[in-house]
């Protein structure tokens, strides 16, 4: 149930100390996740202590700077310094000591990127937890997880370390952090529910208490803290299908002479089609990797999740096709010669998150037919270490440097700024459009191949 009004559960008590900043709130991890939720909390007026082991990410917060461009997150920062509200700690034990509620907020994607979960870091922050925890507090998991994380992972290590029960001594609460970056502040405050599930004393009580003061779209509790793991799973399920599915439909659309933008639109004007957009690849550290966790845990319990498994497939299938649409535009024979330009590192438009990017997947497919040159343009990313695996591959944010004397641009991510490139940047450089981004009427007037449109005519 969706709970918007505290009168009848809120504990007026609990509010208080928060407010007063006796109630400290210890935030394990800075980053994507991290980072909003302590800046949300500070807005509100509580004492954060941000917690995080890498001593730069510690320093700018000092400074009352993030590491992770989120708007309202510097601001929170500075004025929480400023007020004495926001502590930084470098020692996890004394931040569990000192707080009465511990976000573990740390990232289960792997450092290789694979898909599938590591739980080093939260297991290491639920072992420093438990050590410096006391009766009567409460402890949260934040991050997406594989269903079954929080109740066989994280609990039995707290309980261990700390000596205390879960079902008489401490609150243990799963809130899956539900945000988009470049708007997770207001995702959080305004625009959904907390999705909440505990285990302990007056937890549900002490869980909605909590959570209502920053979600003002209410607190949604469920019984089960697995129900509530795979809940946030099933988001990112859902957008990798249909995504799947429009991916389908566009290579159908181009075989078979059909526009799919046109299409497409015609259709979503009908209330119950919405048709999502077709991309060069599907990347974050959200959609595809929710998906694997999925998959990870039905392999586990032998059961088939088929439609996840081949959506899976054909997205990540995209940047190897779309490549191959992309050099058709080229002589098969010019391509060792040739320079390409991917305009886009982020893995979305108006981010500089790189984390799985299908840009890393186009480089190394355009590196299997020979190209030797490439240059990547990126208006929000000026430096990536993944990229000196690549030979022969730069990096810029000068978009008339990226595609001065190109032979090919393939459009990689869909940041706003590509949306205006016209003749005056493009010239006759042929282009591969990979997000259906630049003006349709532009592919009548410019050598444009757009993904979905299978009426382009390549000249």
């Amino acid at each position: 149930m969706i709970l918007k009004s505290p009168s009848q559960s809120q504990n007026v008590e609990l509010i208080k100390k928060i407010k007063d900043g006796k109630f400290k709130i210890a935030v394990y991890g800075l980053g994507h996740v991290g980072a909003p939720l302590a800046a949300v909390w500070l807005r509100a007026g509580a004492h954060v202590i941000g917690v995080d082991k890498s001593k730069k990410v510690l320093a700018e917060a000092r400074k009352g700077k993030t590491t992770i461009p989120e708007p309202n997150v510097n601001e929170a920062f500075k004025h929480g310094i400023n007020s004495g509200r926001f502590s930084l700690y470098d020692d996890p034990i004394k931040a569990s000591q000192d707080s009465y509620f511990k976000m573990i907020c740390v990232p289960v994607l792997s450092q290789d990127q694979d898909l599938s979960a590591d739980l080093s870091a939260v297991s290491e922050v639920a072992t420093m937890i438990g050590k410096g925890l006391k009766k009567d507090d409460v402890v949260s998991l934040n991050p997406s997880v594989p269903p079954g994380t929080t109740e066989d992972v994280v609990i039995p290590i707290v309980e261990r370390e700390s000596g205390l029960n879960v079902t008489s001594d401490f609150c243990m609460i799963y809130n899956p952090e539900r945000i988009y970056e470049g708007r997770a502040v207001k995702d959080i405050e305004e625009n959904y529910p907390a999705i909440i599930s505990s285990v302990g004393p007056k937890s549900k009580e002490i869980a909605f208490t909590i959570y209502s003061l920053i979600f003002k779209k209410g607190v949604l509790l469920l019984d089960s803290i697995r129900t509530a793991e795979a809940e946030k799973l099933f988001e990112g399920v859902y957008r990798d299908v249909n995504i799947a599915l429009a991916n389908e439909i566009a290579k159908f659309c181009e075989a078979a002479g059909i526009d799919f933008w046109q299409a497409r639109d015609a259709a979503n004007s009908q209330p119950f089609c919405h048709i999502h957009k077709p991309g060069i690849g599907v990347g974050g550290a959200c959609i595809p990797v929710y998906s694997q966790f999925v998959l990870d845990v039905a392999k586990k319990i032998n059961v088939l999740c088929e439609v996840t498994n081949i959506s899976r497939a054909i997205n990540d299938g995209m940047p190897s096709y779309c490549v191959r649409q992309a050099i058709r535009l080229l002589k098969f024979s010019e391509l060792p010669k040739s320079t390409v330009t991917i305009l886009g590192l982020a893995f979305r438009g108006d981010v500089s998150d790189t984390r799985l990017s299908p840009t890393y997947s186009i480089i190394r497919e355009l590196q299997k037919f020979g190209v030797k040159n490439i240059r990547i343009h990126d208006p929000f990313v000026s430096n990536d270490p993944n990229l000196l695996k690549y030979d022969n591959v730069s990096l810029t944010s000068d978009l008339k440097k990226a595609v001065k004397d190109s032979d090919l641009i393939i459009l990689s991510t869909d940041h706003q700024e590509y949306k205006k490139l016209g003749k005056k940047f493009i010239g006759n450089i042929p282009v591969y459009d990979g997000r259906g981004l630049l003006d349709r009427n532009l592919t009548n007037k410019l050598k444009i191949l757009t993904i979905g449109q299978g009426n382009n005519k390549i000249k």
